[in-house]
């Protein structure tokens, strides 16, 4: 009874932090869906895969959401029309690369500085090598949702050209889709009044939530119960070594889906047990990928391509985090 009451109120807990920060996320993907121009806004962004990689962690800057609240602003990139690149080192970038999480992270390890300056250096470089690791894939339809792949614009291919896409996402050969279902373009929302655009503004949130809210019920409702479940001592116990820290706290992270305008006081707990490059990992791979993230980036790419991202995020972190590991022995 004690352990499900406190799994209870971890759900809570989780809920609660994790609520207001999806829903600034959800107006900030309606502000542009009703209030920007889309193709002032596409127009602007870099089309090279390289250039809109960096482009768009400076967008995770200029917006400062957590993993809650950045998805539906990367759904609505998409949905735009925002080359792949920008929208995934958005997407894995604005957790942790914006000035609420730079802030509580110095915060919080305000006797070990170099902790928050290797968090933004080693975030930007997993989101950026893993958006141009999927720029490579042309036709995004292949990887996306169908609600989200059906706004998208049939990728023009030459005559006798060779499909073009990674071995595990998969070549781009899918077939056109019907594109009838979809609704508003971006010049029927600039010459609405204002009223009317507030009023999208409020059904699109409304839709939003409704989608989004049930993912993040519940993805915090499992990594309550799996908190509660999987005893601290055995995570403490791994704390000292090498490669066991990593891993323990890279699933630790992974499992309790904390905030990342939080996780780094939530890590300070472990400072004194754990290395240094355990704690990076906790406080890089947990904003990118944990049970609430998985469940909300379902929304936006097929299961093969969130596998895929998992993998690749967890392969760079480790090994950036093995490296500084080592080098800090």
């Amino acid at each position: 009874m004690n352990q499900l009451l406190s799994a209870f109120t971890l759900f809570l807990s989780l809920l609660v932090e994790a609520l207001p920060f999806l829903l600034m996320g959800v107006l900030l993907s309606g502000a542009l869906l009703i209030f920007v121009d889309e193709r002032k806004l596409i127009a602007i962004l870099p089309k090279n895969p390289f250039l809109g990689a960096l482009a768009g962690s400076l967008l995770g800057f200029m917006f400062p959401v957590c993993e809650c609240g950045n998805v539906p602003v990367a759904r609505r990139l998409i949905s735009q029309g925002a080359p792949i690149s920008v929208a995934i080192s958005f997407l894995m970038a604005a957790p942790t690369i914006n000035p609420v999480v730079i802030w509580a992270t110095w915060t919080a390890f305000r006797d070990q500085p170099e902790i928050a300056v290797l968090r933004v250096v080693l975030s930007f470089m997993v989101a950026n090598i893993v958006a141009m690791v999927f720029s490579s894939q042309k036709d995004l339809r292949a990887i996306l949702q169908p609600n989200i792949a059906i706004a998208l614009p049939a990728p023009k291919v030459k005559a006798g050209a060779v499909p073009v896409g990674t071995f595990f996402l998969g070549e781009d050969r899918s077939q056109p889709l019907d594109f009838a279902g979809y609704i508003s373009t971006s010049n029927q929302v600039v010459t609405k009044s204002l009223p009317d655009r507030l009023n999208l503004l409020l059904d699109n949130t409304l839709a939003e939530m409704r989608e989004l809210g049930a993912i993040l019920v519940i993805g915090s409702a499992i990594a309550a119960v799996i908190q509660v479940w999987v005893p601290r001592d055995i995570i403490l116990s791994l704390g000292q070594g090498p490669v066991s820290s990593i891993l323990a706290m890279m699933i630790l992270a992974a499992i309790v889906s904390i905030c990342s305008t939080v996780d780094a006081f939530f890590a300070l707990s472990f400072a004194a047990t754990f290395t240094g490059g355990s704690l990076l990992a906790f406080l890089v791979f947990g904003p990118i990928i944990d049970l609430k993230a998985i469940g909300l980036i379902l929304t936006i790419f097929k299961k093969r391509a969130v596998v895929y991202m998992f993998l690749l995020t967890a392969q760079l972190t480790f090994l950036s985090c093995l490296f500084i590991n080592f080098q800090i022995r």
